[in-house]
């Protein structure tokens, strides 16, 4: 397997678990982790034997967010030339954006564990996953507003449809800081655990429960989900039904099945 500077990836019992691996810079956000972070989801979209992914941070912190040193290294580049100006910062943006669309489209369920700071661009990316848990330590933020600028790798575009306008709106126009509990009542998270321990040992549970049902029918969930984000009801019952034709036909349908009415546990292939 791939050695990472930003990230540790392991893989086993068909999860694969990718940790931010910098915790003695908070799990900060340095170049290295945007480029590493499409390789490691390529890498587990091209994988059958990834049918999980749980993402977590190593040390006390989940990440606080891109590195400073980073954004002052965009600064200097910058020359005199508004328009061309605009135009090496829209680039480098779209770059940024394609490392959590690489998140967000990936086939396989991404679930976030979070402990301590997560903050700025720590959000965009949880923001990405499919499902979030924290301990009851976590501390999140949307800080861009303190920095002087809006959030643009994707908190905007995406927190509305899991927690809602009006709330996104509250946090991302105060930037203030909120808590496991509040993340929990609004939608955010999904569940909070006492600790960290805890907290890894309960998502790495509902991962092993995913990556035992069929990694056909669940990728195929997941694709029904998602594009339901953008489509009408309509168009979304036509394209599972067109989906279905095919993936109908897999062996996981009979397996499972034959599992269910025998009181067995199924096995399937990657």
């Amino acid at each position: 397997m791939t050695q990472y500077t930003a990230f540790s990836v392991e893989l086993a019992d068909n999860i694969a678990h990718v940790q931010i691996n910098r915790p003695e810079k908070i799990n900060s956000m340095n170049a290295a982790f945007w480029s590493e972070i499409v390789e490691v989801f390529q890498w587990i979209d091209d994988t059958d034997e990834v049918r999980v992914v749980v993402l977590s941070g190593a040390g006390k912190h989940f990440s606080s967010g891109i590195d400073l040193m980073m954004l002052a290294g965009v600064a200097n580049e910058l020359g005199k030339d508004v328009g061309r100006n605009a135009r090496l910062l829209r680039k480098k943006i779209l770059t940024l954006q394609a490392s959590f669309n690489a998140v967000d489209n990936c086939c396989k369920p991404v679930l976030a564990a979070i402990q301590g700071y997560c903050l700025g661009g720590a959000i965009d990316l949880i923001a990405a996953c499919d499902m979030r848990y924290a301990a009851e330590d976590a501390q999140f933020s949307i800080k861009e507003i303190d920095i002087g600028m809006a959030a643009d790798v994707g908190t905007l575009q995406r927190l509305p449809r899991i927690i809602g306008d009006g709330m996104l709106r509250e946090l991302a126009y105060t930037g203030r800081t909120f808590g496991a509990e509040e993340a929990r009542s609004i939608g955010l998270v999904n569940r909070v655990y006492s600790d960290k321990d805890s907290l890894i040992e309960g998502v790495m549970d509902i991962a092993r429960d995913i990556a035992g049902k069929s990694p056909i029918a669940v990728t195929g969930t997941k694709e029904m989900i998602s594009y339901m984000r953008d489509h009408r009801i309509d168009d979304g019952l036509e394209y599972v039904a067109t989906w279905n034709a095919a993936m109908l036909q897999s062996t996981d349908l009979r397996v499972a099945m034959a599992a269910h009415m025998s009181k067995q546990k199924p096995e399937f292939l990657d």
